[in-house]
């Protein structure tokens, strides 16, 4: 009997492996409805499309630490090469060179998702000008708010006692003061 349960990612375990969240070339065969062999052949020919961030090669001290993890079985010959993982950005990007059902439907949901984000983006221009308007509005405000505030607490500070000097004293800028010259008759 043929089970209608479809595989999904949940099915294969995503690893660790150089501080990025992977998944193998085997589990991702599997997801696509491809071989691994397939799905390699399909990364070599496609090289550009995978930088290193997208793909790569597991070492073997790599491969023996993942073993351990998932507890795979390397009896009945096991891998003659060194398994690839793909990224999230590389299992996506897999899903435009396979030509398998499913990796050509992948494809095309991630296309209308791009693209269903971009009409929110495109549809909400308005409405982020009128926020860039407000925040540069609003940045002027803070200005002038830091301003009263200190203007503010000037005047709440005490005024400095003025010492009340002692004598007499005349008001400079006056008019001067000229000695007559008398004539000696």
């Amino acid at each position: 009997m043929k089970s209608d349960r479809r595989i999904t990612a949940a099915d294969f375990p995503i690893c660790v492996i150089r501080g990025e969240r992977v998944m193998l070339d085997s589990d991702l065969a599997a997801i696509y409805g491809v071989s691994t062999k397939r799905l390699n052949e399909q990364l070599g020919r496609n090289r550009k499309r995978f930088p290193r961030d997208f793909a790569s090669q597991l070492t073997n001290e790599e491969f023996t630490n993942l073993k351990s993890q998932i507890a795979t079985s390397s009896s009945h010959g096991g891998k003659r090469k060194l398994p690839r993982v793909f990224t999230e950005h590389g299992a996506i990007m897999l899903a435009s060179v396979l030509n398998s059902d499913v990796a050509i439907e992948a494809n095309v949901r991630v296309v209308r998702a791009f693209v269903k984000l971009r009409e929110m983006v495109s549809s909400n221009v308005q409405l982020a000008t009128k926020l860039a308007d407000l925040e540069r509005r609003l940045d002027s405000h803070d200005e002038s708010i830091a301003q009263l505030f200190a203007v503010i607490c000037e005047l709440l500070e005490p005024a400095p006692e003025q010492k009340r000097e002692i004598g007499f004293h005349v008001p400079e800028g006056g008019s001067e003061y000229r000695a007559r010259r008398t004539r000696a008759a």
